[in-house]
């Protein structure tokens, strides 16, 4: 049975382009494995907080010395890389905020990221302890930021890739909705986009 870990990170709720785009994602992929189990992480309702001296004095006190305000202070970190750990398949929809991705999907991020833990160094370099995943990023954008001129500004793929395969999630398959503020697109933008995702072969 494949574990589905689905991470939506808009402020927008239902309204977002990115979860309506993870969502058609998760459908297909229920279909794919229709004994699959599903988790829903809703970053946008239910934000992790942002790092500070608490949090990484807690990081890396070694569990034996850890007092019961550290582990506490830990816990959410903690649940995140056990459910991020058990997930077969990961699905995060990324909304493109100021040519980055949004500052709650970060915060996640940080809480997974932790030395010793989901990542470690070795005489050959870092390496990288989340492995064996299938992760999907669900990209939403008002511009195209894929190609063209406004390519370099995007940081949410680039960021990304290069993180969560720091981690070790190397396998990321990207979908995107674009254009969805520019006028002759817009209208047609989702369904463009949904329709990938219906003919990709899961």
């Amino acid at each position: 049975m494949k574990k589905i870990l689905n991470i939506t990170s808009s402020a927008k709720g239902e309204n977002s382009f990115s979860s309506k785009l993870s969502t058609s994602i998760v459908e297909k992929l229920q279909t794919q494995y229709p004994d699959s189990s599903l988790q829903t992480l809703d970053l946008g309702k239910n934000p992790f907080p942002h790092l500070d001296e608490v949090h990484l004095a807690a990081f890396f006190t070694p569990e034996n010395l850890q007092t019961d305000d550290d582990k506490e202070t830990i816990k959410i970190s903690n649940e995140a890389i056990k459910e991020t750990m058990e997930a077969d398949i990961i699905v995060i929809s990324v909304p493109l905020y100021n040519f980055g991705i949004p500052s709650t999907l970060k915060s996640w991020i940080d809480h997974i990221a932790r030395a010793g833990v989901t990542f470690t160094y070795t005489e050959n370099g870092p390496e990288g302890l989340i492995k064996n995943k299938k992760v999907y990023l669900a990209i939403a954008s008002g511009g195209i930021y894929s190609e063209g001129p406004m390519k370099p500004f995007d940081f949410t793929e680039t960021y990304l890739r290069a993180v969560l395969g720091f981690l070790g999630m190397t396998d990321i398959t990207v979908f995107r909705v674009e254009g969805t503020v520019i006028p002759e697109i817009k209208d047609t933008a989702v369904t463009k986009a949904l329709g990938i995702v219906t003919e990709f072969a899961f």
